[in-house]
């Protein structure tokens, strides 16, 4: 019999025990806890290192963030107005991760309550299901053997919202990308280095500009762009899927430029 091994990722302790201690108890099922985001990754290098690595993770949506960020999840855009939603949870942080470091592992996310938008980031981040923490034992047990076939698994209740949730971002996305088209090489250079956070004196320092330059070229991407802050041409540009510059590379340019 082949045993599925599963990991349990959750900041309440109770809970995750006593979920563990439950699923335990199938002849083809091994389990443990974590909990939390890094001593789940410390938990699947350790089994990935010791050749039992775990075939998939459950983690819960609201699981708290222990130090430092563990990826970059862009907020999701509301359906109505376009504006921020907010930064996703650690536990949505740790399936969008261990999407590229991990992409053998088959990850659940466990909820308090069923939410349209939030499953929608999940699945967005690579998650293979979505689960209400009150369902039966039988039914999480379904879902962990469906999403090792590859299936993806949501509340009934919940596929309506989701396809519209999904449908939404992807317009977003469009027209996001539609908007990134209008800039100019230049503009584009400018604007990955405002995704990366950099200040218009950092920025010329990067693209060997005078600060003046820079303002210009600020000023017309948010023009272009049709929104009236940094912050915002960020979130469109991550929809649109513009990545920041290398930290590193930007450092060694700027060393190289003269103090005037």
């Amino acid at each position: 019999m082949q045993r599925i091994r599963v990991l349990v990722v959750d900041d309440h302790r109770i809970f995750a025990e006593s979920l563990a201690a439950a699923l335990a108890a199938e002849q083809d099922v091994d389990v443990a806890a974590a909990g939390s985001a890094p001593a789940a990754l410390r938990g699947l290098e350790r089994a990935a290192a010791e050749g039992r690595r775990f075939d998939v993770l459950l983690v819960d949506a609201d699981l708290a963030a222990v130090g430092a960020p563990l990826t970059a999840v862009p907020a999701q855009p509301s359906v109505r107005d376009g504006a921020p939603r907010g930064t996703p949870s650690a536990g949505i942080a740790l399936v969008s991760g261990l999407r590229t470091s991990h992409p053998y592992l088959r990850t659940v996310v466990l909820a308090e309550r069923d939410d349209p938008r939030r499953a929608a980031v999940a699945l967005q981040a690579g998650a293979s299901g979505w689960v209400a923490k009150d369902c039966s034992l039988s039914r999480l047990l379904a879902v962990i053997r469906g999403v090792l076939r590859d299936e993806t698994h949501l509340p009934p209740a919940l596929l309506t919202g989701v396809l519209r949730e999904l449908t939404a971002a992807r317009k977003h996305r469009s027209d996001s990308e539609r908007l990134v088209e209008s800039l100019t090489p230049r503009e584009r250079e400018v604007l990955r280095c405002m995704v990366a956070g950099l200040g218009r004196k950092a920025v010329a320092e990067r693209l060997f500009l005078s600060p003046h330059t820079v303002r210009t070229h600020m000023q017309n991407v948010l023009g272009k762009l049709g929104v009236h802050s940094t912050l915002a041409a960020v979130a469109l540009a991550r929809r649109a899927g513009v990545g920041p510059v290398e930290i590193e590379t930007v450092t060694a340019a700027a060393a190289t430029v003269p103090v005037p």
